[in-house]
């Protein structure tokens, strides 16, 4: 194709790690290489959701590879223990240094076109920027969570002028970025409270392949070997367990229906709650873990479930838009989610599931006892839910708008800075298709 484009990502997320922005960054990055752009990628070795870096990789080694046609270097970095507050802020920190020099190295050898820094980190920022200037590159920030609000709403960072300190920062950092991008309405409309001119913002949703993950008899199997029978009621939680995740929520409401034995709770996972979430459910026989699975089995574990359950602890489900949520939608069944009425989880859900508020374990159980009871009900809202994928969600459509969108920036950019002007980025940045509740099913 014509206009290729040389694209230099900054993330802590990358392959062969297989859940949550890993998964978006790996599948954009191999699908621009293969339409013919040249890309590169400055990561961390893989250690998410278990906070231990994955073998043969290690966690204080440069090291470089090709994977699907990216080149990808990987820098070192510390982990916590326990991944909140300090430790958390002292790994960004971590990766930030190590990945600094090699970003800025590229930049100056490679001379990127654009420079693709996700949040999160937002402290990958730091250095994202003065690379771009000294590259004279685009620099585009792509926000899958609103990293330091959650910091804030959950408490890992206390003190008020600690917050007005790192509020004042985010605002600074956001208004020297060319593009900025998010993944859902509400958090569009953030970006808008946070300052970011109209111009810059763009809407870059999430995606599912529909091919890959689709309502089938796989499940069947699946549930066999989990010694699940056919008669019994799945409600699957599948997906990284962090705090703001909420899933103890879930456990609580699994405690309410020890009464129908039918009703089984499986959670598949893992993440920094594991451990606490597994001592919670110690003595009850209805609930179940799994490991992360692979990618080949995510088909088949999402179509064991009978009900999907999405849990979002209050105050976070307006600043992220949960990547496990598109899976559970192409997969065909009815969902239930822990949110608030007015975000944008919710605008989907209500239209193929049931929106409960966050933190109410009762809510949750009746909701579980309702469906559980409604075959024919399950049924329709898995219809809806599979249609909403194929016709809001597709691979291909998304990363094709995202790619004109990347290489007319990159073209007005270059045609500035012939002229001398600043760089300006056309409009109509909320143009795109997007999930939105006006076009749900």
């Amino acid at each position: 194709m014509s206009n290729r484009l040389n694209i230099l990502l900054h993330t802590v997320f990358y392959h062969p790690e297989v859940v949550g922005v890993a998964a978006y960054n790996t599948a954009m990055c191999e699908w621009l290489a293969a339409r013919g752009h040249k890309v590169h990628v400055v990561c961390t070795p893989p250690y998410y959701p278990a906070w231990k870096v994955q073998r043969p990789y290690r966690a204080w080694s440069y090291s470089q590879e090709t994977i699907n046609g990216v080149r990808v270097t990987r820098c070192p970095v510390w982990l916590p223990r326990n991944p909140r507050g300090m430790g958390r802020i002292l790994y960004g920190a971590s990766f930030l240094l190590s990945s600094a020099p090699a970003l800025l190295a590229k930049a100056r050898l490679r001379r990127p076109d654009v420079i693709v820094v996700t949040s999160p980190s937002f402290l990958n920022s730091v250095a994202a920027l003065p690379s771009a200037y000294l590259s004279n590159a685009l620099a585009w920030l792509h926000i899958q969570d609103f990293e330091v609000d959650i910091a804030l709403g959950t408490g890992h960072v206390r003190g008020g002028a600690v917050a007005s300190l790192i509020r004042a920062a985010e605002a600074a950092i956001l208004k020297r970025f060319g593009m900025v991008s998010t993944i859902s309405e509400r958090m569009l409309e953030r970006l808008s409270q946070k300052e970011v001119e109209f111009d810059k913002q763009m809407l870059f949703p999430n995606w599912v392949d529909t091919q890959s993950i689709f309502p089938s008899e796989a499940g069947a199997e699946f549930r066999a070997r989990l010694n699940i029978g056919p008669d019994d009621l799945v409600c699957l939680f599948s997906g990284s367990l962090g705090e703001k995740q909420g899933v103890n929520g879930l456990i609580r409401a699994a405690a309410l229906l020890t009464a129908h034995p039918k009703i089984k709770v499986v959670i598949c996972g893992g993440g920094p709650t594991l451990l606490s979430l597994r001592a919670q459910a110690a003595q009850m026989e209805n609930v179940t873990f799994l490991p992360l699975q692979p990618v080949e089995q995510l088909n088949a574990l999402l179509n064991m479930a009978d009900i999907h359950v999405l849990t979002q602890r209050p105050g976070v489900a307006d600043l992220v838009m949960p990547s496990k949520l598109l899976g559970m939608l192409a997969s065909g069944r009815p969902v239930i989610a822990t949110v608030n009425e007015a975000s944008q989880v919710s605008a989907i859900v209500s239209r193929c599931g049931i929106v409960v508020p966050p933190g109410n374990d009762r809510a949750l159980a009746d909701a579980i006892l309702l469906l559980a009871g409604q075959p024919n009900v399950r049924e329709d809202l898995g219809r809806k839910a599979r249609r909403f994928a194929e016709e809001n969600c597709s691979l291909n459509v998304i990363l094709s708008r995202f790619e004109e969108r990347l290489t007319a920036s990159c073209a007005t950019r270059r045609g500035a800075a012939k002229v001398g002007a600043a760089p300006a980025i056309s409009t109509n940045a909320h143009s795109e298709p997007h999930a939105s509740a006006s076009n749900l099913p």
